[in-house]
């Protein structure tokens, strides 16, 4: 690909970082570990910070560490990443699908309520593409019906609700650092969490469910390998010291895509500002608008993607993916979820992304959608 749809941003000190882990005896469980997760812990403002190897695996212990289990109800967006969902399977509990918020893409507090049955244990409330979900309404709704709220912010790390960062309103909250994240650490997760007892269940669970007795060989439960590698940790460390100035850079890149963008009528852009909340860029996502279908959005990315230019169709609804479709799987009414997945197209997006680059993606883009608009029969019948 000319331009890609995303790309690490490791500079010299990252590198420097992982080489000097390399030049010791200790590669995993060491002192790196927990350096990463008091850092990260202080930055979000959290009690407990716990080191684990993906986004997906800190979701699963979560779950795991909450009780939530066979027959149990998990409220979840289907307009998410498959991982949501997946966690909530792994303990064969149930994921029930409820609809997003048409301008932010999270959860609807609206659509919660009528969702919750007296089998529903927790929320499971993703903060799309990097932007906070309404907190202060999905928190008053988990106390009423006394269910858990587990906080995915894999995409989020930076963005703050009424001042405050994300993952550390709820039970537990998770971030990932995938390379295509804010920060990366290649692949790794953390959980935070304000709960000493999911803390110490979670640091078991991940280690093959060894407590803190000192016997390697004694575990108390069944656990997983979810350890996150000295050398990961290290390249978070390095990323972390320089999150203000990469949330910077980001949020500029946002408002670059909005300037050139904004004109174009076959195009709904992403807000750059919504109340009470402070966006932490993880993509660029653009909606076509409502008289396209996604017969044209696919054109437009094949199109794209012949003149080498990566784009993302994010994000596929879950309920409709292959490994759920066939499930008796609840839903509430996804009609938004369909919509919008159905024209959401993902634009390159990362740190060095130059404007050069910038200026291509949007001139293609203008080009392609007054072109499908014309070919919008023959589109239609393809």
């Amino acid at each position: 690909m000319k331009i890609p749809l995303s790309a690490p941003d490791i500079q010299e000190e990252d590198i420097e970082a992982v080489t000097s882990v390399l030049r010791t005896s200790r590669l995993s469980m060491g002192p790196k570990l927990e350096e990463f997760e008091n850092a990260i812990a202080r930055y979000v403002g959290a009690r407990h910070a716990i080191g684990v190897s993906s986004g997906t695996s800190g979701l699963h212990l979560c779950v795991r560490a909450l009780g939530i289990g066979e027959g149990d109800e998990v409220i979840v967006p289907s307009f998410a990443f498959i991982a949501v969902a997946n966690a909530v399977r792994y303990e064969r509990a149930v994921p029930v699908f409820v609809d997003i918020e048409p301008e932010t893409l999270n959860l609807d507090p609206e659509r919660i309520e009528a969702a919750i049955t007296p089998r529903t244990k927790a929320i499971l409330v993703v903060h799309t593409f990097g932007c906070p979900a309404n907190l202060s309404e999905i928190l008053a709704i988990a106390r009423r019906h006394r269910l858990h709220v587990i906080e995915d912010a894999c995409e989020a790390i930076g963005a703050e609700y009424e001042g405050r960062k994300v993952g550390a309103f709820g039970d537990a909250g998770v971030f990932a650092f995938y390379p295509n994240k804010q920060i990366t650490t290649g692949e790794g997760g953390m959980i935070v969490t304000p709960n000493p007892d999911l803390a110490s269940a979670a640091r078991a669970l991940r280690n093959q469910g060894r407590t803190d007795s000192g016997n390697w060989f004694q575990h108390s439960e069944i656990g997983y390998n979810y350890r996150l590698a000295e050398m990961n940790c290290a390249l978070g460390i390095a990323q972390l010291e320089r999150i203000d100035a990469i949330l910077s850079q980001r949020e500029a890149i946002a408002k670059k895509y909005d300037e050139e963008l904004k004109a174009n009528e076959n195009l709904i852009l992403p807000p750059l500002i919504v109340p009470r909340r402070k966006i932490s860029w993880f993509v660029y996502v653009v909606r076509l608008s409502e008289d396209f279908s996604q017969l044209h959005r696919d054109w437009i990315v094949n199109e794209m993607d012949r003149r080498g230019i990566a784009c993302g169709r994010y994000f596929a609804p879950i309920h409709l993916q292959p490994a759920y479709r066939d499930m008796s799987v609840p839903t509430a009414g996804l009609e938004v979820t369909e919509r919008e997945a159905s024209r959401s197209i993902a634009l390159p997006f990362f740190n060095r992304i130059e404007q050069r680059q910038i200026d291509e993606v949007c001139e293609a883009l203008c080009e392609l959608t007054h072109q499908a608009r014309e070919l919008a029969p023959a589109t239609e019948s393809a």
